[in-house]
């Protein structure tokens, strides 16, 4: 591993990537929410960026003055700006990968290989380098070429045509695909680095946007090649489950409630609703009786919940143990007493950010870099 990374101090904990020097050609939201990941496990990340900068950086300003995508995937790294067409440049950034554990790009498909920053090339000089390439659609097929974002391989995955009412399409509300790929990445980046502290061996991983989305929709996917019907669009109701879904409380306020098996049930019919009687009654009986009445299966519920205001209908959801919750918008969120936050510097000042997924002993706060801030430095370092 390199030992050009900053060590801990006694005071600290051991981070589970120190040593480990990760150097990435990345853009937009997948590769960097992936090497994220890494920073925040004590790995030095070096993001490459173009001369003016990874252009997620003007996705918008509402990160207190920096773009709120750049800031999300972007903390604890360094920075330097790099022109790959100038020879000097491009020299520098092998010298960097040279001495790597690892190397994560996300340009289009072929433009490594052009720059000779290829697996093939990079590991008959560095054999123990892990190499992760991320693509829309993979390095080959038909569509290897194709442009990829976010909605766009929602769209391509059948990812919209299950999500949301029936009606017009409607994007997944945020960037899903980008975020589950970035965290494949990481994990599959993270098991070859056990592999290569225990055999020195390298690897070359590839992921792609595409295959993330399909294989969330592994469960759907099923249904249309094995029972020959694809999930319909439902709102907020499931597909194969009854009741789960949204119901109007006697205030006007929804709450989604989900009854998983025949015993939650009876136990909503009884001391939720108090109509036990539905409990028996042959088109509720079992989730597959209720899935096949489901618009009387809804009917009867929300006539039930109408009875209440929110508050009492919670209350009552709550002492009986049926899993519910609140459509929450944006504001409920903020305020959340659930919602962990960290703070993160930038060359504007601080911004509140959600902390991190999982919780463990050795994170802090990063930095997120302005473009080229440790250009000078790194310069001197490899050069």
């Amino acid at each position: 591993m390199s030992e050009s990374a900053e060590k801990s101090t006694s005071t600290e904990k051991s981070r589970p990537l120190e040593g480990v020097l990760v150097v990435s050609l990345e853009q937009a939201v997948a590769g960097p929410l992936a090497t994220a990941r890494l920073a925040s496990a004590g790995a030095r990340v070096i993001k490459i960026e173009r001369p003016e900068g990874d252009f997620a950086r003007g996705y918008d300003r509402a990160a207190n003055g920096i773009s709120s995508y750049f800031a999300w995937g972007n903390q604890g790294k360094e920075s330097i700006a790099l022109d790959l067409k100038d020879p000097d440049d491009l020299g520098l950034m092998r010298r960097m990968v040279d001495r790597a554990d690892v190397f994560v790009q996300n340009l289009a498909v072929g433009a490594t290989h052009r720059m000779g920053l290829d697996a093939a090339s990079l590991q008959a000089t560095n054999p123990g380098l892990v190499i992760c390439d991320i693509s829309g659609y993979g390095s080959d097929g038909p569509y290897a070429e194709m442009k990829a974002y976010d909605l766009l391989v929602q769209a391509e995955s059948g990812l919209l045509s299950i999500s949301g009412p029936p009606g017009p399409y409607g994007r997944v509300g945020v960037s899903l695909v980008d975020g589950i790929t970035g965290y494949n990445a990481a994990i599959g980046i993270m098991e070859a680095l056990y592999r290569k502290a225990r055999t020195g061996e390298g690897a070359h991983l590839e992921t792609s946007l595409f295959a993330c989305a399909a294989d969330l929709m592994t469960v759907p996917l099923m249904h249309f090649d094995y029972l020959g019907k694809a999930p319909e669009r439902v709102g907020l109701a499931h597909p194969s489950v009854a009741p789960y879904g949204g119901f109007e409380s006697g205030d006007g306020q929804t709450v989604v409630i989900s009854i998983q098996s025949d015993r939650e049930w009876r136990i909503l019919c009884d001391e939720v609703m108090e109509r036990p009687e539905l409990a028996d009654d042959l088109r509720f009986v079992t989730n597959n009786d209720r899935a096949a009445n489901r618009a009387a299966t809804d009917a009867v519920v929300a006539e039930a919940f109408a009875r209440f205001g929110r508050s009492e209908l919670e209350d009552r959801l709550r002492s009986s143990r049926i899993a519910f919750g609140a459509v929450n918008d944006l504001a409920d969120l903020s305020t959340h007493p659930q919602l962990r936050r960290s703070e993160v510097a930038h060359e504007f000042g601080t911004v509140r950010l959600p902390a991190p997924p999982v919780t463990a002993d050795w994170q802090g706060p990063g930095v997120v870099p302005a473009i080229d801030a440790h250009g000078e430095a790194i310069r001197r370092e490899f050069g």
